[in-house]
């Protein structure tokens, strides 16, 4: 089978693929048919926390597939109870709505703040303000909730109830909750498809405060800064935020579909048996993954995931043809002087795995990499960032000598 062709054949478009076909891999690394080996930056977006083929991950799930694959929840299983338990445990949250995605997991928040809203104040309490510049998933609702145009326009007309305001503007938060109805506020601490973009501490610990005097639920979208990504259990503890609702997803499966919908003490009865449901959510196999992950992020590997962010960030800030590095943890984008699609091809061309996000080559290692594949990595990545710079230098003075 050519696996490539066959691929673009039956698959849906949807996309743009790198020409390389991965066939295995250990830990960090991976390997293409060709038998080339990839330092891998990317852990598959976020969700392969330990990297690929962990023995104690692999241990977990085939010990469940072993005993119980699936069956609905109309039944009690223990994975299932024992992961919303530690997941409530650590966090301080009270009740666990499980998904299949990330997506799946913001829709959960999405309905649990309005049916609050409802129940409370009234049904036309229904808005929910995003920021501009977030992105909160693919489906009609979640598009709806991103606060991007270029990800709504080819499927119009999408949800309605969604406000928009500026990043890092809580004048416009207060704005928007006095002008309209609203259930809640709802934000990434670090737009991650947006750019891997923070927002500011203190903004955050504003609209907290704004949220609480209005009285509408603040959501925190952790789907991709969870699971440890950002030096923290979840991302908003680096900020001291106590939200009503958390959503997760990618890294808690450590590869297995899962998504997480935590609700705090005021959501922790919204929902009644019948008013939300998922075949899938909480699948026996997928909570056993997630135990694994989960019950080992510790305060140990915390720390190593913050020193990793530290050698990454200096060694790239101010590097020759590096604008900038933003992010937290081992979530990090990188601006670049040459465009950042080809700085991630020529990596790819030498054997390093980097994503984008907007106009940033955004790096995802798994939160366990080994200290000497990073300092390679970020070596290469050095050297492509820099190509261009010094090509630039040499074309900046051939001109200015003309000019002389």
């Amino acid at each position: 089978m050519n696996i490539q062709s066959t691929d673009s054949q039956y698959i849906a478009n949807t996309y743009n693929r790198f020409p390389v076909t991965l066939t295995k891999g250990q830990g960090s690394l991976v390997i293409d048919e060709d038998g080339k080996e990839y330092i891998d930056l990317a852990s598959g977006i976020a969700v392969n926390s330990f990297g690929i083929g962990d023995e104690k991950w692999k241990s977990a799930v085939t010990a469940q597939l072993d005993r119980l694959t699936h069956t609905s929840n109309l039944y009690y299983t223990e994975p299932c109870a024992a992961l919303a338990q530690m997941l409530c445990e650590k966090t301080g949250m009270k009740k666990v709505f499980f998904s299949n995605s990330g997506a799946e997991a913001n829709e959960c928040a999405v309905k649990a703040a309005r049916k609050y809203a409802a129940d409370k104040k009234g049904s036309e309490y229904h808005k929910i303000i995003t920021l501009k510049n977030s992105f909160h998933g693919r489906t009609l609702t979640t598009l709806a909730a991103t606060g991007q145009e270029v990800f709504h326009r080819d499927f119009l007309p999408l949800t309605p109830g969604f406000l928009y305001a500026e990043p890092n503007d809580a004048n416009d938060i207060k704005r928007l909750l006095d002008e309209h109805l609203c259930a809640a506020v709802m934000l990434e601490v670090v737009q991650g498809e947006g750019g891997v973009v923070p927002l500011d501490a203190e903004y955050l610990a504003e609209v907290q405060a704004i949220a609480r005097e209005k009285d509408v639920l603040l959501i925190c979208d952790e789907v991709q800064t969870g699971n440890g990504r950002s030096g923290m259990l979840y991302g908003y503890m680096n900020y001291g935020l106590t939200p009503d609702i958390v959503t997760t997803a990618k890294g808690l499966g450590g590869g297995l579909p899962i998504g997480a919908t935590l609700l705090g003490e005021k959501v922790a009865n919204t929902f009644t048996p019948g008013s939300h449901g998922s075949t899938f959510g909480g699948n026996p196999v997928c909570c056993a993954g997630a135990l694994s992950i989960l019950s080992r992020i510790d305060d140990e590997l915390l720390a190593s995931v913050r020193r990793k962010s530290d050698y990454i960030r200096s060694s790239l800030e101010g590097a020759e043809g590096v604008c900038s590095v933003t992010g937290l943890g081992l979530m990090l984008g990188i601006k670049t002087k040459r465009p950042a699609g080809e700085v991630i091809k020529e990596c790819l061309s030498r054997g390093v795995l980097v994503i984008g996000a907007k106009d940033k080559v955004r790096l995802l290692p798994a939160l366990n990499i080994p200290d000497e594949l990073i300092e390679k990595a970020v070596g290469i990545l050095r050297e492509v960032c820099a190509d261009k710079a010094d090509d630039t230098k040499k074309t900046e003075k051939s001109e200015n000598t003309e000019d002389a």
